[in-house]
């Protein structure tokens, strides 16, 4: 596992705990201790993941992450308070791979870090997926809608793959983060709403006839 990772984090200490772990990983982890040092290391070079910390001095973690987001599809692991839930929901909402909560353990960390940078790579083989006018391509992860790409979250995009692929069929909502490759990922079922409310934006579909609700269970793509 040969990458290159920014940690944007105050905590002086936390650095030289993960630099000797994740070294011997085959990590290289440059790092930044606010906000704007981080966001000029990104300017400055490239990474294949960025660590980034919710509660820093200055501008905080979900501000850098709409920067970033506003330039780059990096891979960013939120690093949060635990039982916080709403950094979390926010993070994810703002265009975040995944999160941790502090304190974690380095085995911990890398864990999820495989994990987001596997979920970033493209497949060693091109799939596409095609509803009507939308057209997923899961190697590539992007979407086209009527010649118009669209661009989604991570977490958007591994939903929208699982009701495309289920195409017809009812997922319920406790079942699909699981359905999205995203089972790791806790968060409450209206989270799951707000995520489907995104889509239905970024696909114009207002009133909703492609991604429909099913009162009381879930949520199901329209075939045609």
């Amino acid at each position: 596992m040969a990458s290159r990772v920014l940690l944007i984090d105050d905590d002086v200490r936390l650095p030289e705990l993960l630099q000797s772990y994740l070294g011997q990983q085959g990590v290289t982890l440059a790092t930044a201790p606010d906000g704007l040092k981080g966001l000029a290391a990104l300017e400055q070079g490239a990474f294949d993941a960025v660590l980034l910390d919710v509660m820093m001095p200055g501008i905080d973690g979900l501000e850098v992450l709409k920067r970033i987001r506003l330039k780059s599809r990096v891979p960013v692991l939120m690093l949060t308070a635990r039982g916080d839930e709403t950094d979390r929901v926010v993070g994810l909402e703002l265009g975040a791979d995944d999160y941790i909560p502090k304190p974690f353990s380095p085995r911990e960390l890398l864990a999820r870090l495989k994990a987001v940078l596997r979920r970033a790579q493209p497949g060693s083989h091109s799939e596409k997926l095609a509803v009507g006018a939308l057209v997923v391509d899961t190697a590539s992860r992007e979407v086209m809608q009527r010649d118009e790409r669209i661009d989604l979250t991570g977490i958007e995009f591994d939903l929208l793959v699982a009701l495309v692929r289920r195409a017809g069929r009812v997922i319920p909502r406790d079942a699909l983060l699981s359905e999205a490759g995203r089972g790791d990922v806790v968060v409450s079922e209206r989270t799951v709403d707000v995520h489907i409310s995104h889509l239905r934006q970024k696909l114009k579909d207002d009133p909703p006839k492609l991604i429909k609700t099913v009162r009381g269970v879930g949520y199901v793509l329209a075939k045609d």
